[in-house]
């Protein structure tokens, strides 16, 4: 049963991986955002709750600013390249 789901996921999903694929990555951008508005100087009304979440995007940093097109980080306390 479990291999005949994991055929119809593949056969029904498979095409649209990619799709999938870019519609995660744009959701993890923005929760960047929103998460490092604070440090990039955007007034952020949920900063009290997203910044226990920094040390867990701290290691994203990196690869998120390349996609964004940013050659540097765009944090002053934070260097990465």
């Amino acid at each position: 049963m479990r291999s005949a789901a994991g055929v119809l996921r593949d056969v029904f999903a498979g095409p649209y991986a990619r799709t999938f694929a870019r519609a995660q990555q744009d959701e993890d951008d923005l929760f960047m955002v929103i998460v490092m508005a604070e440090a990039l100087g955007v007034p952020n009304p949920a900063s009290y709750y997203t910044v226990e979440l920094l040390p867990v995007v701290y290691d994203q940093v990196h690869d998120w600013h390349r996609r964004m097109g940013l050659d540097r980080s765009p944090l002053d306390h934070f260097s990465c390249c």
